[in-house]
């Protein structure tokens, strides 16, 4: 007796077998279910449940009536953002000291893994990692200390070895041209060594046997690096890259406050700086929340934009 394919076809899944189904895996897999209930937990409570704040942006605040008793004012907080006649000059900074973050913070990091990556005695790479991602776990305090003991006008140790040489007076901490340079070289020197981790546990999912074919096929360490290592850590790249776009106005607030001076404010005022004064020094809450709002849809918008031409250059993009 023959059967067709009609009679081997499984039948289809009713509604309530979907849902034992469903019942039976959540049974099955509760204890990763539970490990992620505390991660949920701190998304709701901390970023999702704050976001109706953002009511303040349509509002003008006031403390004693709180968010539902204030006065309803609709965009006049987003004008008073716009009309500012700092605006485009908060907007050119911010722009310029993200645009150098990507292109000169996420190179040493590729770099930097590579090179760890070719280190083969085990007890010297890990004393190098180690090194290099110490800095991470400072604040941005110390490393302002550190770089003033270096670069104080009267003090510092370069400062004092310029004087002493050249009979000059060197004080880079204030010197505008000098500012955008010091706070992507001190971002490098902080971040580098723990950016380089995330590239290197993408390194390590790369198949060995493809290196063994490449070798048998005659090819150097260079090639291995440009047709096996460097391809192999693409679709990271990318993720990051695209994760750096959606964040382009945050140019690093912690950083820029800290090193900012009254000298270098043309060049290093940013929107988070000045939100900073409006919000917490003028106690100005609805323009400091409209700012933040106008940030997030900016940054949304160039995450999806950023992902989709991911895709159509051949990458698969964050989904």
């Amino acid at each position: 007796m023959q059967h067709t394919a009609a009679d081997t076809m499984t039948p289809p899944k009713t509604p309530q077998k979907e849902g034992v189904s469903l019942w039976k895996q959540f049974i099955r897999y509760r204890w990763l279910y539970l490990m992620m209930v505390p991660g949920v937990l701190y998304y709701i409570i901390f970023h999702y449940v704050p976001m109706g704040g953002l009511m303040i942006a349509f509002k003008k605040y006031n403390l004693v009536k709180g968010i539902w008793g204030s006065e309803w004012v609709g965009f006049d907080n987003f004008k008073v953002m716009f009309d500012s006649p700092d605006f485009l000059k908060l907007i050119r900074n911010t722009l310029v000291i993200s645009v150098y973050r990507i292109l000169f913070n996420m190179l040493p990091d590729v770099l930097l893994a590579l090179i760890l990556n070719e280190i083969r005695v085990k007890w010297f790479k890990q004393a190098v990692q180690t090194v290099t991602y110490g800095p991470y776990f400072l604040s941005w305090i110390i490393v302002y200390g550190l770089t003033f003991s270096f670069l104080a006008p009267d003090a510092g140790l370069i400062s004092t070895w310029w004087r002493d040489h050249t009979g000059e007076t060197l004080n880079l901490l204030t010197d505008k041209d000098w500012f955008r340079p010091l706070i992507i070289l001190t971002d490098i020197w902080k971040n580098t060594g723990f950016g380089a981790i995330i590239y290197l546990a993408a390194l390590a999912t790369i198949n060995t046997e493809l290196y063994e074919a490449a070798v048998v096929d005659g090819a150097g360490r260079w090639r291995q690096i440009w047709h096996i290592t460097l391809p192999g850590i693409r679709e990271v790249f990318v993720l990051l890259l695209i994760l750096r776009i959606g964040h382009i106005l945050d140019a690093g607030f912690e950083q820029i406050y800290i090193f900012l001076n009254a000298r270098v404010y043309d060049v290093g005022d940013i929107i988070d700086t000045w939100v900073f004064r409006r919000g917490i020094e003028q106690l100005d809450f609805s323009v400091a929340a409209a700012v933040g709002f106008f940030k997030s849809v900016i940054g949304f918008v160039l995450v999806i934009s950023a992902n989709k031409i991911a895709k159509k250059l051949g990458g698969s993009g964050i989904w």
